[in-house]
């Protein structure tokens, strides 16, 4: 019979690991505790990036792919990944999430099991935290009883290049039997494994990933904010300076913090290290300062060309192609303006993205753009008809670089 891998969490990085692992041949079960999000992939519906309706389908069709929310359904796993995103909370990770899913877990966990944590936190937390959960839960020691290890999550929903299948993926284990199960894991998912001494390794290779992209963001950012009092087009000078051979240069400006963990993973960095270092990270200290701003700075743009076209914020139209950073929506409805937002992802009960309040969730179609005073082009998802965007609209503000036009204004 085919080995059972339990992931648990079917957000963007828990359902793409998941159906590729039916794709490869294990049982696979989807425990999230969301059960309006259990039924909408049990029906074949996505409703997250990464993982189209074509794959979830094929999922379904093997016969080797189910969402549950019911813990009893991980009874009997040989592997589980935990992929539950962590947030922050007054300024320091909270990592309840990640330990009501490895609670959930634990009753199951049998010797010779395997359980891989993917959620990004500082360094320690998968051999402190989740560690001991899982032993009281089980009665058994990791990395004697059971197998333990961390493997940061590189999936990046939408990026047609690099797919789990294909992207090298950091592996590591509470010793080294821990390490040869996990890289026995992955090994059946993945082109390449590389496997590191450590889970303290691991985390902190996800921090340094995380840190990097953020930073880059932050430079970004920065520059686009003195290129708009300067008169300059920062997203040529992006483009032109993507050319480069020469290390990463294909940075980008944007909106603010994503929609993804990536600055709550980053923000973990001068958190661990508070008290138990000489100096703090300043560096991703500023740059969470830079891309924090963000939104503010964007809504102030957004006044600006309104106020250019006679227009005040108060009782604008204002349609938002995507809701994060979610920040903008909820200051344009604080000023006074009628909100409309078209993203797929949004919808009240799905708990990654909650929709304001005063925000009406509405189809980007012809007559909605034009409708609208301003079209701001906010989220990162390439699901609108960008060609439409430009025809049809009065105006719009791009914060993403996707629209040129005579009616287009961008960040």
């Amino acid at each position: 019979m085919a080995e059972k891998l339990v992931v648990v969490g079917q957000g963007p990085a828990g359902l793409p690991l998941a159906t590729r692992a039916a794709e490869a041949g294990f049982r696979v079960v989807g425990l999230d505790d969301d059960e309006w999000r259990v039924k909408r992939l049990n029906a074949g519906e996505p409703c997250v990036e990464g993982v189209g309706a074509a794959e979830l389908a094929a999922a379904h069709a093997s016969g080797r792919y189910i969402a549950s929310a019911d813990p009893a359904d991980a009874s009997g796993f040989d592997f589980c990944v935990i992929t539950v995103a962590v947030r922050t909370r007054d300024g320091a990770p909270d990592l309840g999430p990640l330990g009501t899913a490895a609670g959930r877990v634990a009753p199951f966990v049998r010797p010779g099991a395997t359980v891989v944590v993917e959620t990004a936190a500082y360094p320690g937390t998968t051999e402190e935290f989740a560690g001991p959960i899982l032993e009281r839960g089980s009665g058994l020691r990791a990395g004697e009883d059971f197998h333990l290890g961390h493997s940061p999550s590189r999936a990046e929903p939408g990026n047609p290049r690099w797919r789990i299948g294909n992207t090298p993926k950091v592996v590591s284990g509470v010793g080294p039997a821990s390490l040869r199960a996990v890289t026995y894991l992955y090994g059946r998912l993945v082109r390449e494994t590389v496997p590191v001494s450590s889970p303290r390794v691991a985390e902190l290779c996800a921090l340094l990933e995380a840190a990097r992209a953020h930073l880059d963001a932050a430079l970004a950012n920065e520059l686009a904010i003195f290129a708009g009092q300067l008169g300059v087009d920062v997203w040529e000078a992006a483009e032109a300076a993507a050319t480069s051979p020469y290390g990463r240069s294909g940075a980008r400006p944007g909106p603010g913090l994503p929609g993804s963990c990536l600055p709550v993973d980053v923000a973990y960095v001068p958190w661990a290290v508070r008290g138990r270092a000489v100096r703090g990270f300043r560096l991703v200290e500023a740059a969470n300062d830079v891309n924090a701003h963000m939104p503010a700075y964007v809504v102030d743009r957004i006044g600006l060309a309104l106020n250019r076209r006679c227009r005040a914020v108060r009782g604008s139209r204002v349609l938002l192609l995507g809701l994060t950073p979610v920040e903008v929506a909820k200051s344009l409805c604080r000023l006074g303006a009628r909100v409309r937002a078209a993203d797929p992802r949004a919808d009240s009960r799905a708990g990654d993205l909650l929709v304001p309040a005063g925000v009406e969730v509405v189809e980007p179609d012809a007559a909605e753009l034009a409708r609208a005073d301003v079209v701001v082009v906010l989220g990162a998802p390439d699901c609108y008809d960008y060609d439409l965007v430009q025809r049809a609209s009065r105006f719009v503000f791009d914060t993403r670089g996707r629209c040129r036009g005579p009616n287009v204004e961008r960040l």
